[in-house]
């Protein structure tokens, strides 16, 4: 006896299930809280790169949610910060000088264009090329941010008194000179 299929209906094929991801088979709520007393934790916490990066995970969450209310993140943040120190940059000067894909600055600065913070201009040295500056939205915007980019800095900071900011913030200075150079 010979059984036809029709055209479109397969067999299923023996072999395994495809796997489901492990973060789908773990709900959150199952996981207990993390012990920073746990030998591990304290291995990781003994590591000042691991730390530095956590921290730096940490601080970027909260001034994103700051600045969520603007449209705009910490990379544009940073942009407008930069541009304020000079009177215009290349956008291959800001790939370079802010650590940023190329492509990612044509993005950010298109964005900033949109709201008006920032213009792209012929350059002075050479009318080929085109210069990012700062707008005064874009001025406005910065100091109406100074405020809040204390708050979170404080948030952050909140365990340390005064000097032990200012001592910090001059080591992170020098690491930062001699490794994001």
């Amino acid at each position: 006896m010979c059984v036809t299929l029709a055209p479109n209906h397969r067999t299923p094929r023996p072999g395994p299930r495809p796997r489901e991801p492990a973060i789908a088979r773990q709900p959150h709520a199952a996981n207990p809280p993390i012990d920073a007393h746990e030998p591990w934790m304290r291995g990781l916490h003994a590591d000042t790169g691991y730390l530095m990066y956590r921290l730096g995970l940490r601080s970027g969450q909260l001034f994103n949610t700051f600045l969520q209310e603007s449209g705009l993140r910490l990379r544009h943040y940073a942009l407008l910060r930069f541009l304020a120190t000079s009177e215009g940059a290349l956008q291959r000067e800001l790939s370079t000088r802010l650590g940023y894909d190329p492509s990612a600055i044509v993005g950010l600065v298109d964005d900033l264009e949109k709201l008006g913070f920032a213009e792209r201009r012929p350059s002075p040295d050479d009318r080929r090329s085109r210069i990012v500056v700062l707008t005064q939205d874009g001025r406005g915007f910065l100091r109406d941010t100074d405020e809040a980019g204390l708050r979170v800095t404080n948030e952050l900071l909140a365990p340390l008194d005064a000097t032990e900011r200012e001592t910090l913030h001059t080591l992170l200075q020098r690491v930062a000179e001699d490794g994001l150079t």
